[in-house]
């Protein structure tokens, strides 16, 4: 076979102002002033890519909170551990959250911080020697504040929450179960069983937790029965809050509620499978929009409730 050289001098072209480009002179990022706002400061990013999922989760988070729409946040143990808990604290007392459903370990933190204002353990250290998640104070007000609210037939949340309220907790401060009770603000607690460290405690009981669970399961299916027009965040959970969300959802429409237009975004430090498909696609696929923003949470959630709160002054 032949192969002869082709003449490149007959290859067609074109003017470049009539290709379609990706990347616009307006969408850009500006140089930032000293002195400048923080709406001017978000405005300064790039137009692009994950800089418009950023704003369009703030809008959304703002135009929920306008329009009296459920912004609804779950997430896992990390945002805790990563010193968060004051940003959250404040949206509540500000009125930007109306409903939080967590891991159990999300709770263990909290719980733990409102305690004696420390918490995560050194689990390699305490593995070794069989003290992992052994801490009696723990175990025991957990669980004894979770049996307590099955006895009144409320959640595990709302239980933890009147345990911090009521007790010697001297740092209840810091405490977003806390404060859920101070703002009638309902924050579910979904356990898995064995999990959890207070699940090793010797006053365990699985029938106050799974009660303690299913009642929280309840609330959570009503706030996203509401959940039309609003938002659903996930902060860190890669697995838990992503598959009892879906359910949730499952349900509310089962029973007929409308939640079909509504906003979805998890916030992670990796792209992971669940969040994308539970929280991010499957929810959103009748008409509503869901974001993947990748990130330290101890920078990416600072930044979304500060432009929050500076579009709704």
């Amino acid at each position: 076979m032949d192969f002869p050289p082709l003449d490149f001098r007959s290859i067609r072209t074109y003017p470049l102002r009539e290709r379609e480009s990706k990347v616009h002179r307006d969408e850009l990022a500006r140089a930032w002033n000293k002195g400048g706002s923080f709406s001017e400061f978000l405005n300064s990013l790039p137009h692009i890519l994950v800089g418009n999922d950023f704003r369009a989760v703030v809008d959304a988070t703002v135009a929920a909170v306008r329009g009296q729409r459920p912004v609804l946040i779950m997430m896992g143990a990390h945002p805790i551990k990563c010193g968060l808990t004051p940003v959250f604290v404040h949206l509540m007392q500000r009125g930007v959250v109306s409903a939080m459903a967590f891991s159990g370990a999300t709770a263990i933190h909290d719980f733990e911080l409102a305690l004696v204002g420390q918490t995560s353990e050194d689990v390699q250290h305490g593995l070794n020697d069989g003290s992992f998640g052994m801490a009696d104070e723990t175990g025991r007000l957990m669980n004894q504040a979770m049996a307590d609210g099955v006895k009144q037939g409320i959640g595990a949340g709302q239980a933890l929450g009147q345990a911090i309220v009521t007790g010697n907790f001297p740092n209840k401060h810091l405490s977003i179960l806390h404060q859920g009770v101070l703002s009638n603000i309902p924050i579910t607690v979904h356990i898995s069983i064995g999990t959890d460290i207070i699940n090793q405690h010797p006053t365990t009981d699985g029938a106050v937790l799974g009660e303690a669970s299913y009642l929280d399961f309840q609330k959570l299916a009503s706030v996203v029965a509401k959940l039309e027009g609003g938002l659903a965040l996930n902060i860190g959970s890669a697995v838990i809050m992503p598959e009892v969300f879906l359910k949730a959802l499952t349900i509310a429409r089962n029973l007929g509620h409308t939640v079909d237009h509504f906003t979805t975004a998890t916030f992670d430090m990796i792209r992971q499978y669940r969040p994308m498909e539970n929280v991010v696609r499957r929810p959103t696929a009748k008409g509503g929009h869901g974001y993947y923003l990748i990130g330290h949470h101890e920078l990416m959630i600072p930044l979304w409730a500060a432009a929050v709160l500076e579009q709704l002054q």
